[in-house]
């Protein structure tokens, strides 16, 4: 049986780069941490929502590479003289990859409460209508 891809396919001239996206997509780690909601705010605005309790700003970076929105965390361990009975507080550094299509920008980020808000904006994309002068051969 033949795969049937995004490139082999006679209608999609120039789509391959679709296909290589979503091999991106799927490869994204999957872990869970740090909890994530994906709110559509307005017609063309959308909001990443991350529940970053105990992280600083200083803690956190975004990041914008090759069309993927990349957030990471990293908290400095100041442990020094404390001693956990219990410790259920995660303190562990992460990575969370979302991939923007292609007009989607990053508007802004805010952090407030422990939430990480990064907001989002798709651009109206122009219309187009091209006249394909025929000449004769």
């Amino acid at each position: 049986m033949t795969k049937l891809t995004f490139a082999s396919h006679p209608f999609l001239l120039g789509f391959d780069q679709l296909e290589r996206l979503v091999e991106r997509t799927a490869k994204s780690g999957s872990d869970g941490y740090p909890p994530f909601n994906i709110e559509q705010s307005s017609e063309n605005g959308f909001r990443i929502t991350l529940a970053l309790a105990g992280f600083r700003l200083e803690d956190i970076s975004i990041t914008v590479e090759d069309r993927q929105l990349l957030i990471r965390g990293r908290q400095v361990e100041e442990d020094e003289g404390r001693v956990f009975l219990h410790r259920g507080i995660a303190r562990r550094a992460f990575q969370r990859n979302f991939v923007l299509a292609d007009g989607v920008e990053v508007a802004g980020a805010v952090m407030e409460n422990g939430l990480l808000h990064v907001d989002l904006h798709r651009a109206a994309p122009e219309k187009v209508v091209q006249t394909i002068q025929i000449t004769k051969g």
